[in-house]
């Protein structure tokens, strides 16, 4: 075997590893493993415009797959811009390595052109974070790398001297031990004993879901049947919990709606799976309430639990359910999906009367004709603000569809990113990125990347030409709106100026057209419509005493406004409930 450079060794390890593509900027400090990842058959490198979006494509790749993901950035300022995405990641258990390129080994601590120190400014936003300052540490500083981003699903940061790159690596091939398959964990039998004896005492049980229910849904839905439990859910569960679901009392949040924080508030147990909810005042302060999650320091961090269980909710689950004794009575739940549907129904009416013929458009409007017209198994990246607030009332999970966002880091800007990565995943799926024109014109120089490599994203814009999200706060605050609005942007003559497909639309009657011809063109589009940005407001009954900031201590809902196909799954839920 020929001898490998360092750099040569760390792309064929990442290959090894199962990525198929690195993103981020070349720069001298990089250039040998750019080199090395263009000569290699396994591994693609992804030239993007601004290293940022490197991470959060990286970080969408993860998420969607499970698997590990790679981004990568030159030294100093080249690896720097890298981080607001790896926060992103990290935040969203996203398994990704990030090479953060640097200075020469020599030259470090001298204050050299460039310097930074990546090893330390990563470790916030990492679960490893290491310097290689000798060809003696490859491989075992990757290995330990990938073994850091699989096993505890964040970021990994591996940082690399040019020079050192350039370097001969050890001699013989190096070994690389992966975890492939991730354990699943139950509790105790007596920490499950004493479950089973706090769900048959009590005579009202809620449960309350996060992302961590993915992949229990039939578990889920087990539990509740037999327990006769309604089924709320954070954001993060939406997709992988609503759909199919006959006890579905909606969202509890800063977005919610429907019954979920009634129902939450009404129960004599309140069971958390898979959720680290962070707006504890939607959370009862009464109510005896049990948490169960893979991750033992989310226990309890959030409020006061009654019993904390550590374990998979799937597995946790599956052993539960047999277990506890079937509850003869669904008064309470039915009461709650009573709730449920005329709170949505009472959300909606603002919003369905003469929607058609409002200009500026209504952008709920517009969030429920593509929630229509969007494929069953699309992927929607959806950026932080309003566009938040539309995917959270709009688009309808059913399973196959995927919707990532920036929930918990919170950053503007993602959802064009992430659809980079989503879209390279498969260029067949159909991936849609909702943005606000705050969010899209901040990192809007990647569009061209959509160009570059012809990736088929289709970019819906939420153009008021206002950051909406930051008005309504001020609003909140008893301070008028400064500083949030921009002047009119024509965001379609820019994509076309680019050579996609551009479609701007004014009038409400244009949407649905310019969605299907958006949907139906062979290659990347955008669709600017030009939306309301009064369309929402705050709840008449919400007091000052009650707001402190943008959290809420005793609220039910944050924002008003319609909630799209939901209401019909909630009167279709109602319908269905058996009856004496």
């Amino acid at each position: 075997m020929s001898k490998q450079t360092v750099a040569e060794q760390y792309v064929d390890l990442l290959a090894r590893a199962g990525i198929s593509r690195m993103y981020g900027v070349v720069g001298d400090s990089l250039n040998p493993v750019v080199d090395a990842v263009r000569r290699h058959d396994d591994l693609e490198w992804i030239q993007v415009r601004h290293e940022e979006v490197a991470a959060f494509a990286a970080g969408a790749e993860a998420q969607l797959t499970g698997r590990l993901a790679a981004c990568a950035g030159s030294c100093g300022p080249g690896n720097l811009h890298l981080i607001n995405g790896l926060f992103d990641a990290h935040r969203s258990m996203a398994p990704v390595i990030a090479l953060a390129a640097q200075i020469p080994s020599s030259e470090i601590g001298t204050g050299y052109f460039q310097e930074t120190h990546p090893d330390r400014l990563f470790e916030e936003c990492s679960h490893y974070s290491e310097l290689i300052s000798s060809p003696l540490q490859m491989p075992r500083v990757v290995q330990t790398a990938i073994q850091h981003a699989v096993g505890r699903r964040g970021v990994s940061v591996v940082a690399l001297p040019g020079d050192i790159a350039g370097q001969d690596s050890p001699d013989g091939e190096a070994e690389l031990a992966i975890p492939l398959d991730r354990p699943t964990v139950r509790p105790g039998d007596q920490e499950l004993a004493r479950l089973i004896q706090l769900v048959d005492a009590a005579r009202k049980v809620t449960v309350f879901c996060g992302r961590g229910v993915e992949g229990a849904h039939a578990e889920v839905m087990a539990f509740a049947e037999k327990i006769k439990a309604p089924v709320g859910h954070a954001l993060r569960g939406k997709e992988h919990i609503q759909y199919d679901n006959p006890y579905d009392v909606g969202m509890s949040g800063l977005l919610g709606y429907g019954a979920a924080y009634e129902a939450m508030h009404e129960c004599d147990l309140l069971l958390l799976l898979g959720t680290d909810f962070p707006y504890t005042g939607f959370l009862p302060r009464n109510v005896r309430t049990v948490q169960i999650d893979l991750q033992p320091e989310r226990l309890g961090r959030r409020t006061q639990l009654h019993f904390a269980v550590w374990g998979d909710v799937r597995e946790t689950l599956r052993c539960l359910t047999p277990a506890v004794r079937e509850k003869p009575s669904r008064r309470f739940l039915d009461r709650m999906l009573d709730r449920h549907v005329h709170a949505l129904e009472g959300a909606v009416g603002a919003y369905t009367r003469n929607v058609e013929k409002h200009t500026p458009i209504h952008p709920e409007y517009v969030a429920s004709i593509l929630d229509e017209e969007a494929a069953d198994d699309a992927v929607f990246t959806v950026d932080t603000g309003m566009s938040c607030v539309w995917a959270a009332r709009y688009l309808t999970p059913n399973g196959r569809r995927r919707i990532l966002g920036s929930f918990v880091h919170g950053s503007m800007a993602n959802a064009l990113p992430q659809a980079i990565g989503a879209q390279f995943l498969d260029r067949k799926r159909q991936v849609v990125s909702l943005s606000g024109d705050g969010g899209f014109s901040m990192l809007m120089g990647d569009f061209l990347t959509l160009v570059q490599y012809g990736l088929p994203v289709k970019v819906v814009v939420f153009n008021n030409s206002s950051l909406g999200m930051v008005d309504l706060e001020m609003m909140v605050d008893g301070l008028p709106p400064y500083g949030t609005s921009y002047s009119h942007t024509d965001y379609a003559a820019i994509a076309t100026a680019a050579g996609a497909r551009g479609i701007r639309v004014e009038k409400p009657r244009e949407v649905r057209e310019a969605l299907r011809e958006a949907f139906s063109h062979d290659g990347p589009a955008l669709v600017d419509v030009v939306t309301d940005p009064n369309a929402l407001a705050i709840p008449p009954k919400i007091t000052s005493e009650q707001i402190s900031g943008f959290a809420l201590s005793a609220s039910r809902t944050v924002l008003s406004g319609g909630v799209g196909r939901m209401i019909q799954l909630a009167r279709a839920n109602l319908r269905n409930v058996p009856r004496p």
